[in-house]
């Protein structure tokens, strides 16, 4: 009788069982590879209303049109990542791209653009792609809901270390 040594037969099972853990994967979760690092809590994925959303692991060559609104009587409100939300700053909500991205948002009525930094989730509204805090729909001279362009910019993530600057 020629028995297989105990190693080799744990070695068996433990590949085994990563083809198996491989194989199994459930509709709602996309492929493990487009999964974000689940380093920063807000990077996981997260559901609200019912609806589960998957934050993209990278927003490089990040590039969509869309409808963007605006918010700004939160002030002092968190956001997402936790800091304070300022409604003059140049940030933005986004319900996928990781947190902190940075992003040119073009105004595509009016052709002005602005770089701002996406720091919160939302918008959960059908059909809007970006929520702009006040200051970035000043800055785009957007009064209501306006086409944009939304690209990422620079880097894949920017480093975050506190608070944001408040913009003047």
């Amino acid at each position: 009788m020629n028995l297989m040594p105990l190693g080799g037969l744990l070695k068996g099972l433990g590949i085994a069982s990563l083809l198996v853990g491989c194989a199994t994967t459930t509709p709602e979760q996309p492929p493990v590879a487009s999964r974000p690092s689940t380093k920063a809590p807000y990077n996981r994925p997260y559901t609200v209303n019912g609806q589960w959303y998957y934050p993209l692991a990278s927003a490089s060559g990040y590039r969509k049109r869309g409808v963007a609104s605006w918010y700004g009587s939160e002030s002092g409100n968190r956001t997402a990542m936790g800091t304070h939300f300022n409604p003059r700053s140049l940030t933005a909500a986004h319900r996928t791209l990781p947190l902190p991205t940075r992003v040119r948002v073009t105004n595509l009525e009016n052709g002005r653009s602005v770089n701002v930094l996406v720091n919160d989730r939302g918008p959960f509204v059908a059909n809007r792609l970006i929520d702009l805090s006040y200051g970035a729909a000043k800055a785009l001279n957007i009064r209501n809901l306006v086409q944009v362009e939304v690209a990422t910019i620079g880097e894949d993530r920017v480093a975050f270390q506190g608070e944001l600057p408040s913009s003047p």
